[in-house]
């Protein structure tokens, strides 16, 4: 089965041709997946073969670059990819992990009403216990960073054997219609042994912290990018009019608008660290996100019902992302980016 998607070009994110190469490469293996996205194993088996880019402007070119393939996929490999980039900032940092990188890996560190995974050091051993809420793919992945409560007000975070006796994955709840083979769900951990990666604090405080965050909005926004093929194609008809004009006009200006902060955003990192990293990041991903919301609604909009319910992978895509974009908080994120400036952070 072959995968139509746009290849990467440093119309994008990067100006690296080197980088650009590689990132094709692994897109033409990508190509020769059976059921990209829906075929869970599959996609893992993939993900796990692939090479991080050595640059983070590649990285967010191939998420982006499988996004516009296929949401799901994207959103497998993404957790993945940035757990592989927090193992090498320990490493770099001469933090000693314990554990082997290899295999499959997520990043749990989400937190949920009613549930709390909490770590305990006796006789020189860290163990985790409790219940850990919006773990993804954790039936199917071998480990995961999973952030724990070391005291009542510090997390830390740790790496996790998901296939030890002590972790019992749930199945759900899940009755996503987007996303639906990525299962978030909590996983049980019961005195699991577990090998702290940095002091309590240090995933919040890294520099990567800002980029991953980033990098999924990289995903929304090649996501979103065939929405704009399928309003392009409408508006070229013979039978278009001013106002499907009008929609792809809207949804083109949001994602070019989005591509050019990405690339700002990316040239920015990749310079260098600094103390605003987080504020960028989250006003990086509020402009993706508004753009990708807007695409969804000019898209609707302008194609009507037929294609949500007569084009298998355009009801899919829609339907992928409105689950995935929801890892934005809305308003919320917005919030605190008004806070940060208001204190005085994030000069232009």
């Amino acid at each position: 089965m072959k995968h139509r998607g746009h290849e990467p070009s440093p119309l994008l994110f990067s100006d690296d041709d080197t980088d650009l190469d590689d990132v094709r490469e692994t897109l033409g293996a990508v190509d020769a997946v059976e059921g990209l996205g829906s075929n869970v194993a599959a996609t893992l088996s993939w993900a796990k073969s692939v090479t991080p880019p050595r640059s983070l402007a590649a990285t967010w070119e191939l998420l982006a670059s499988v996004a516009a393939r296929d949401v799901a996929a994207a959103r497998v490999l993404e957790p993945h990819l940035d757990a592989l980039a927090i193992l090498g900032e320990a490493a770099r940092e001469g933090i000693d992990v314990g554990v082997d990188p290899g295999g499959s890996w997520g990043v749990f560190a989400a937190e949920g009403p009613g549930m709390r995974l909490e770590a305990r050091h006796e006789a020189g051993t860290w163990t985790l216990h409790g219940t850990k809420p919006w773990c993804s793919l954790a039936a199917h992945l071998d480990r995961a960073l999973v952030t724990a409560w070391v005291d009542d007000e510090r997390r830390q975070l740790f790496a996790l054997d998901l296939r030890a006796p002590a972790v019992t994955a749930r199945t759900g709840p899940w009755h996503a219609r987007g996303l639906a083979g990525v299962v978030s769900a909590p996983i049980d951990v019961d005195a699991a042994v577990a090998h702290p990666v940095g002091e309590p604090g240090w995933y919040l405080r890294r520099p990567g912290f800002a980029h991953g965050g980033v990098g999924v909005a990289a995903c929304w926004w090649g996501g979103a990018l065939p929405l704009r093929d399928a309003l392009h194609q409408a508006a070229a008809s013979e039978r278009a009019d001013q106002l499907s004009r009008t929609h792809l006009g809207r949804a083109d200006t949001a994602l070019w608008a989005a591509r050019a902060v990405l690339r700002d955003t990316a040239t920015a990192f990749g310079a260098g660290g600094s103390a605003s990293e987080g504020l960028r990041a989250a006003r990086a991903r509020t402009v993706v996100a508004d753009a990708v919301e807007t695409t969804l609604a000019e898209a609707a909009h302008a194609l009507g019902p037929l294609p949500l319910v007569a084009d298998e992978a355009h009801a899919r895509r829609v339907a992928d992302l409105h689950v995935y974009l929801r890892q934005h908080h809305g308003e919320r994120d917005v919030a605190r980016i008004g806070a940060d400036v208001a204190a005085g952070a994030g000069a232009w």
